[in-house]
């Protein structure tokens, strides 16, 4: 399995902020590592010098129902560009179906800020899924499928992601109360399954983010 080095994190992050300047403010969500060190993580202005706790913790405040499911059969490097992107959206969890062992390198350490859950089967996705209340809409170009751009996203819905390549599987299909498509206008005929998910994840976002 691949993982980002420290000093990959800090190159790919950007220069950050150096040192705080001394007396450090009174406030136990700041790690003293950080204050001392300086905070080069990826994070926005606000979590600046935040423990990784406490930015979880207030990200769990406002998190967005919005959940993300991914098949991972073939160890995919997408699917770190997926949950990079949820972290972005600020999605309520991540569902990774299949092997337990992701390709985390594109994920960009974005997956210490998220809650990723396991499930080793589509049955055990589904259970949990109507367990709590989400419809699962499969996101490809299948037959069956319907435009994403004129499909109306329920609020507590679960994107649902195939491997790149093959796509989703026919038991997770059935799985899913729905697909939805990407239209596209070029002569490809599927999408990056990274692309995909940011453009999925932004359709639920522009009916839901601001009313969740």
């Amino acid at each position: 399995m691949s993982y980002l080095s420290e000093d990959e994190v800090v190159a790919a992050a950007g220069p950050g902020v150096g040192p705080h300047p001394e007396p450090w403010p009174d406030d136990p969500r700041l790690d003293p590592e950080l204050l001392a060190q300086g905070d080069h993580r990826n994070v926005v202005d606000q979590y600046r010098y935040w423990r990784l706790e406490a930015v979880v913790a207030d990200l769990d405040t406002r998190r967005h129902p919005l959940r993300v499911a991914i098949q991972n059969w073939e160890h995919d490097f997408n699917i770190g560009s997926v949950v990079r992107t949820a972290n972005a959206f600020n999605v309520a969890g991540v569902h990774v179906v299949g092997r337990r062992r992701w390709n985390r390198r594109g994920a960009m350490v974005t997956d210490r800020y998220l809650h990723v859950q396991h499930h080793p089967d589509v049955a055990d996705l589904a259970g949990w899924l109507a367990a709590h209340d989400y419809t699962a809409v499969g996101v490809d170009n299948l037959p069956g499928s319907v435009p994403l751009e004129r499909t109306a996203l329920p609020e507590r819905t679960c994107l649902v992601f195939g491997s790149e390549g093959p796509g989703l599987t026919d038991e997770m299909v059935a799985a899913c109360s729905s697909l939805v498509a990407i239209t596209q206008h070029g002569s490809t005929r599927s999408m990056n399954a990274g692309a995909a998910a940011a453009i999925a994840m932004y359709a639920w976002a522009l009916r839901w983010a601001d009313a969740a």
